[in-house]
């Protein structure tokens, strides 16, 4: 049987250089939720209009994730309680290369995405290598007033159309551990699509997804994780994904 790497061998590559011309900081995300079995099939039907991520030959590369909240999770809280514009603060390595990141994630309440960053050595040095101030600059929370509180890993594959015009990340073997608990979770067989564009630009996955019947799903790691991991939590907004996710994993 064929698998994911098998396909993706068949794509034409994009390096990190030539990403740089499309970072797309402020943008639509458009997100969709499928199984490993149907990704085949997106993959397959989708070489011909995209290019694949390669870094130092690697297609699939690893991610790890630390997010950032307050003792009582108002950005989680934010989410639940439906609250359009919101904030996400978290610390990002890319496993392979070692680089590590200062994000924040700021959503408002048209759809769009503004996402800015700074390079940092580990969330342990985070207030000497500026975290600290960049946090005061840019986003709505002091340092002295965050916790680590869910770590993620992921594994991630980059797709970017031939017109340079979008990305398409694609997340698979997703798992969770809340740093407070220790409760893990993971996200068996389920794959996370995320489609990124400056604006409404024409997008050729649209049809390979339609064609499938895969349809758009808003969907937050750090909230799916917490809820997963977090017994005690308020999660009735998000009971309705995490019944999809049990119908994908069928």
């Amino acid at each position: 049987m064929i698998n994911i790497q098998q396909i993706l061998n068949e794509y034409a590559s994009i390096s990190l250089e030539e990403m740089s011309g499309i970072k797309l900081m402020n943008r639509t995300d458009t997100k969709f939720v499928t199984s490993q079995q149907v990704l085949k099939r997106i993959l397959f039907d989708a070489k011909h209009d995209y290019r694949v991520q390669a870094v130092n030959g690697e297609q699939n590369i690893a991610y790890h994730t630390v997010y950032l909240d307050t003792a009582d999770r108002t950005m989680y809280m934010d989410h639940q309680n439906g609250r359009t514009i919101r904030e996400k603060i978290r610390v990002r390595t890319y496993v392979s290369s070692g680089l590590t990141f200062l994000e924040i994630k700021n959503k408002n309440n048209k759809g769009r995405t503004d996402k800015k960053r700074i390079r940092i050595e580990s969330i342990e040095t985070m207030k000497e290598d500026g975290g600290e101030l960049f946090l005061r600059q840019h986003a709505w929370y002091d340092q002295s007033k965050l916790l680590p509180l869910l770590e993620n890993s992921f594994r991630r594959i980059t797709l970017v159309n031939k017109r340079m015009t979008e990305r398409l990340t694609i997340d698979t073997e997703v798992a969770f551990r809340c740093l407070q608990s220790g409760q893990t979770a993971s996200l068996n067989d389920i794959v996370i699509i995320e489609l990124k564009r400056d604006g409404r630009t024409p997008s050729p996955i649209k049809e390979v997804l339609r064609k499938l019947h895969v349809q758009s799903s808003g969907f937050s790691k750090y909230c799916i994780g917490s809820a997963l991991t977090s017994v005690n939590l308020k999660k009735n907004r998000l009971k309705p994904k995490l019944r999809m996710l049990d119908k994908v994993r069928m």
